[in-house]
């Protein structure tokens, strides 16, 4: 069997993003947001997943992702913010790969199609659940996904020049 032996330095720092995203997504959970919009909100915990995107790549960015979408979902959600996230998650992280890869966006341009994405995979996930009605927000929740992207893609991009040198 061909196993790959991580550093404990990486084991370390995979443990810190992880806590910090699920610190991020319990921080957001206590907000009171009511934007008028289900589903709409800040997206804190992606602020790991952009920096970790630039920063340690994307296999360690999905890991991590994946693996705070589930942790928060059981301890601040349910199944179904569960099954949202990750529905969300995909969309947006597929979306901010090819992005990223093909050199032509910043990392805010990254975030913002990531935050639009999020919610249209969300929307169609919800859409599968609830029915086509609820795509009747579509417009809201893209409004926002592009201003959380911005914000998000802002805030990473200053995070990633501060401390990304610093990364494994």
């Amino acid at each position: 069997m061909n196993e790959r032996k991580v550093p404990e330095k990486s084991i370390a720092f995979y443990g810190v993003t992880l806590s910090l995203a699920l610190v991020l997504s319990y921080v957001e959970s206590l907000l009171p947001m009511s934007l008028g919009v289900p589903g709409a909100k800040l997206g804190l915990a992606n602020l790991m997943t952009v920096f970790l995107l630039y920063t340690a790549g994307a296999r360690a960015a999905f890991s991590i992702s994946a693996a705070r979408i589930m942790l928060s979902g059981f301890m601040f959600g349910n199944m179904f913010a569960i099954l949202y996230s990750s529905m969300g998650f995909l969309f947006s992280f597929l979306s901010m790969l090819l992005l990223k890869r093909s050199g032509r966006f910043g990392t805010v341009g990254v975030s913002m199609a990531g935050g639009v994405m999020h919610n249209v995979g969300q929307l169609i996930c919800a859409a599968f659940i609830a029915g086509g009605y609820v795509l009747m927000y579509l417009p809201a929740l893209l409004l926002a996904g592009i201003i959380a992207g911005l914000l998000i893609g802002a805030l990473g991009a200053y995070m990633i020049k501060r401390v990304g040198r610093y990364v494994l």
